[in-house]
């Protein structure tokens, strides 16, 4: 597939994960790393820089539950690297860092699904709060 990477002897892929997707991970009882496993083998995780920033604002946010979400998805990206994007929004930045790391892409958002389906990126997607399906 296109979105291989080989690390030493092992082949990776590159997976990106957008707002939802992380937000979803406090939400549902998804045991997402197995899952990802799953579904691509091996793997990397980047973050787009602009995905942090939301998070960073919607942890600001006053409405109680969403702000711990978001705090908590915020101290989850710390684990992981970011790549950094001249996009504006996230959905823009997910789908320029999918092209050029030749990645799949982690997210909830229907639009941003449909974008990314045009762009032939493929697509990891949460199915009936159990599990991520692969849709390429």
């Amino acid at each position: 597939m296109a979105f291989d990477r080989v690390w030493g002897d092992k082949i990776h892929k590159t997976v990106i994960l957008d707002t939802s997707a992380i937000l979803s991970f406090f939400e549902f009882s998804v045991d997402w790393e197995k899952e990802l496993f799953r579904l691509v083998d091996g793997y990397k995780i980047m973050i787009p820089n602009v995905v942090i920033n939301e998070l960073t604002v919607l942890s600001q946010q006053t409405a109680s539950q969403r702000k711990q979400k978001a705090a908590a998805s915020l101290r989850f990206t710390k684990r992981y690297e970011t790549i950094e994007t001249l996009a504006e929004n996230a959905d823009d930045a997910v789908i320029e860092a999918a092209k050029k790391m030749h990645g799949v892409v982690v997210t909830n958002d229907t639009e941003l699904r449909k974008r990314l389906n045009h762009d032939s990126i493929p697509v990891i997607f949460l199915r009936g709060k159990k599990r991520l399906a692969l849709e390429e």
